[in-house]
């Protein structure tokens, strides 16, 4: 069962200029944004707890986004 509600899905696809958004093309969507919300949020853990902490603050968020991301040398 999908955790963002696909109203707001639809409504972020929109807000990129589309004039109609199928169903399908918001499940979609959701699903991918889903698993890398999952994802980031994942990574975001290891990094908190790297630091001795339980909480997740953004500046993990922001570091895990960056480091699943950026290109590796």
């Amino acid at each position: 069962m999908p955790i963002l509600p696909l109203a707001s899905v639809e409504r972020l696809i929109r807000s990129a200029d589309s004039e109609r958004v199928s169903e399908s093309a918001a499940s979609a969507l959701l699903e991918i944004l889903e698993d890398y919300g999952v994802k980031i949020s994942k990574e975001a853990i290891i990094y908190a707890n790297h630091a001795g902490r339980k909480t997740v603050k953004a500046e993990d968020i922001k570091l895990a986004y960056d480091m699943l991301t950026k290109p590796r040398d």
